[in-house]
């Protein structure tokens, strides 16, 4: 092992699906293929342009298949391939974690909000 490697995968696997969108989209295509429009919906606040970044580096990565049917008007759907399905169920544990843990979360989050945003009720 090199140096620059270390008993961690994570530096990979934040390589291929790491920041705040790429998680939530290969979350909803690991229960099959999505059409852009249908994506856009399911990843709630998500520009277009940046989903459209997103999936054109998962498909860069090998994660997913971008399957243009070349129709009029245009139809593309994307799939995770069997490489990205690897990446959907590691990511499957982390989804049921922070589902059982929402609460706690937030309550935390809300503890540690700014005076601001509290109600003046609360101060």
């Amino acid at each position: 092992m090199s140096k620059s490697e270390s008993d961690c995968g994570l530096d990979v696997a934040l390589a291929v699906m790491g920041g705040k969108w790429k998680p939530l989209i290969l979350y909803h295509l690991g229960y099959g293929p999505k059409r852009f429009g249908d994506l856009r919906r399911l990843v709630a606040g998500i520009s277009e342009k940046v989903l459209i970044h997103e999936l054109r580096e998962l498909v860069a990565s090998g994660v997913l298949i971008r399957h243009d049917y070349r129709e009029v008007p245009p139809r593309v759907d994307y799939t995770v391939t069997p490489f990205g399905e690897t990446l959907v169920e590691a990511l499957r544990p982390l989804c049921a974690w922070g589902t059982a843990h929402r609460r706690h979360v937030e309550a935390t989050r809300n503890d540690r909000a700014p005076d601001e945003s509290r109600p003046a009720a609360s101060r």
